[in-house]
């Protein structure tokens, strides 16, 4: 892991670029210095410019104006080859893996070994892309694995590792922990300690300022396509970071807390299970879902939440248990089941790009598309009506206008969450099931998605919120579940929340079964 030394003392440096799409400027002048074997930190909302800063230094786009300099020398970066060249590698939080290809095919992508035929050397190449896992830390996967049947911390462990093996002078990381947790953060933390030792220069891309905290040294702040300003980590507080990165003091992170309230007499959960069993990692979960309430799901990866969700949204099947809806029993052959009026179930998924929208289409599109019926008049779509629909449940998500008519695919991760959100919304449904959904999102968008779950519930809709920050289910939970081994084993009630309790119950240290009860 380890990397030539350069006698500059600065890696890299972006001058007063500017990058324009069109009439949208997405850097207006940024400027960046990195020094030479540091792990500096790139911080901004979604929207800030960092995104399209990865890009340019990728080779995936070219500014429109200024310069860039690697180690002293001015650079032009057409294509990645010309970054590869030059040993800058990119590991993408969209991750940028061939789902059909073998983790070996991936890492060995675009030059694998030949003989002199020209033929795959596949016996050594195995053997390559094994050593390299083993070193890493990883050498529980198999080089020999499908990345499409991989879960997604594992897809983004290879895609971290793959980067890693090209041998980078300078390694760019696009919210890296995004998709980690708990001792695969660690792992992560090791692996850039590992590189810095050897000399790699390593740009830091988060939202997640604990990880920032424990890799970098130093960290810049874009907004609005600016660079705003550069400090040691060690030297900025918190509450300092988060006006150079929104621009004004965040007071209250999360929207308070309501007081409790017990259920009415005769009063049903609106979605329970009791010992749910999938042919996955669910093994024996029970919960029930007031409206009204947040109800958090934590648990360590692979621990069966996501086969809780998808169970609950028609996306796996039951093969023990059953699901409630308002205390009668119903059976999700479907999401189309989930979504049905009587029912009212809506999924936002872990991954929003791949599961939750079609990026290649318009607002409209995406949001209409789960109730178009609704706008069909004689097999006709009302289209005034429905623009009219979309138009108000964006404004109510807080988008920008144009997303009604522009391609999902061309705002920022915040606004696209918001945009599949938005989407459930409009259905009316009264159960919303949210997977991780802040995962790389800038804490002011983070922000609006807390009040907007609050607000959701404080209507009488109850949401059943699964999250990697513990902090998050802390502050924002009525009531958590916490899952090990495919089963809950800890329910915890608002007033005694904490995440040491949290994360003990996740680490397996509670056995005692959750009946699903509400706890006033």
């Amino acid at each position: 892991m380890s990397a030539p030394v350069s006698l500059n003392p600065e890696a890299l440096r972006l001058e007063t670029v500017v990058k324009a799409y069109g009439a949208t400027l997405a850097l207006g002048g940024a400027s960046l210095s990195v020094r030479s074997g540091e792990v500096h930190a790139l911080l901004g909302e979604n929207g800030a410019g960092k995104s399209t800063t990865v890009k340019l230094l990728s080779g995936l786009v070219r500014p429109s104006l200024g310069s860039i300099r690697i180690f002293g020398e001015p650079v032009q970066l057409a294509r990645p080859k010309d970054a590869h060249a030059l040993g800058v590698q990119t590991a993408f939080q969209e991750i940028s893996l061939v789902r059909d290809l073998t983790v070996a095919e991936n890492m060995l992508l675009p030059e694998a070994p030949v003989n002199a035929g020209g033929l795959l050397r596949r016996r050594h190449a195995l053997a390559r892309v094994a050593e390299h896992l083993e070193r890493l830390g990883l050498g529980d996967i198999d080089p020999r694995a499908e990345i499409g049947l991989l879960d997604l911390p594992q897809r983004q462990k290879i895609e971290i590792a793959r980067a890693v093996f090209r041998q980078p002078r300078i390694l760019l990381l696009d919210e890296p922990t995004s998709a980690l947790a708990g001792a695969d953060i660690d792992w992560l933390e090791g692996l850039v300690a590992g590189l810095k030792a050897g000399g790699v220069t390593t740009i830091f891309i988060s939202h997640r300022m604990v990880e920032v905290r424990r890799f970098c040294d130093r960290l810049t702040v874009l907004r609005n396509g600016k660079d705003v300003g550069t400090a040691e980590v060690a030297d900025i507080s918190d509450d300092a970071l988060v006006r150079m990165i929104i621009g004004r003091s965040l007071d209250a992170t999360f929207p308070p807390r309501p007081p409790r309230r017990p259920p009415a007499p005769g009063a049903m959960p609106v979605l329970s299970g009791e010992g749910l069993a999938t042919a996955g990692r669910l093994a024996d979960a029970s919960f029930a879902l007031w409206p009204g309430e947040i109800l958090g799901v934590a648990g360590l990866q692979g621990m069966g939440q996501q086969d809780l969700f998808h169970a609950c949204f028609g996306l796996a099947a039951l093969t023990g248990g059953t699901l409630r809806v308002d205390g009668e029993p119903v059976t999700l052959a479907s999401p189309a089941d989930a979504i049905r009026p009587n029912i009212g179930i809506s999924l936002v998924p872990e991954e929003r790009k791949t599961e939750g929208l079609f990026l290649k289409r318009d607002g409209r599109f995406n949001v209409s598309l789960p109730i178009l019926g609704r706008f069909s008049r004689a097999g006709l779509i009302d289209r005034r009506a429905e623009g009219v629909a979309v138009a108000r449940v964006l404004d109510s998500v807080e988008i920008d206008p144009r997303a009604l008519y522009t391609d999902a695919g061309a705002f920022s991760g915040g606004n696209q969450q918001k945009i599949a959100i938005a989407k459930w919304l409009l259905t009316g449904g009264r159960v919303l099931l949210m997977f991780d959904p802040t995962r790389g999102i800038d804490v002011g968008t983070k922000h609006q998605l807390y009040v907007l779950m609050r607000d959701f519930a404080a209507a009488g809709g109850a949401v059943l919120f699964y999250s990697t920050e513990i902090t998050e289910l802390v502050n924002l939970a009525d009531r958590v579940l916490v899952m090990y081994g495919g089963a809950v084993v800890d329910e915890i009630d608002g007033t005694a929340l904490d995440e040491e309790r949290v994360m003990r119950a996740a680490l397996g240290g509670a056995v005692r079964p959750a009946g699903g009860r509400r706890v006033a």
